[in-house]
């Protein structure tokens, strides 16, 4: 299949190329870091930034997608579930 944009620079504003189902770790890191999270089933939603920062969105909507840089999704705290996240 040909691809138009193939050639056009990506920044962070392009749509996705990549996905993977996330599993909520206090320990590890993801793979790959986030331009944004899908989520899938709604709840709390606790990441690590790629800033650093730790931090909580509270009552995230299911079928939300966040625009979110981040470099790990911790278990405790995080209530929503499946979970993917787009680079």
């Amino acid at each position: 299949m040909t691809d138009k944009f193939d050639y056009n620079a990506t920044g962070l504003d392009s749509p996705a190329t990549d996905a993977a189902a996330i599993t909520p770790s206090d320990t590890t890191d993801l793979t790959n870091t986030t331009r944004a999270i899908y989520v899938g089933t709604g709840g709390d939603l606790k990441v690590k930034m790629r800033g650093g920062q730790t931090v909580t969105f509270k009552a995230v909507p299911q079928g939300s997608t966040l625009p979110l840089r981040v470099l790990r999704v911790l278990s405790t705290g995080t209530t929503a579930a499946d979970l993917v996240g787009l680079w």
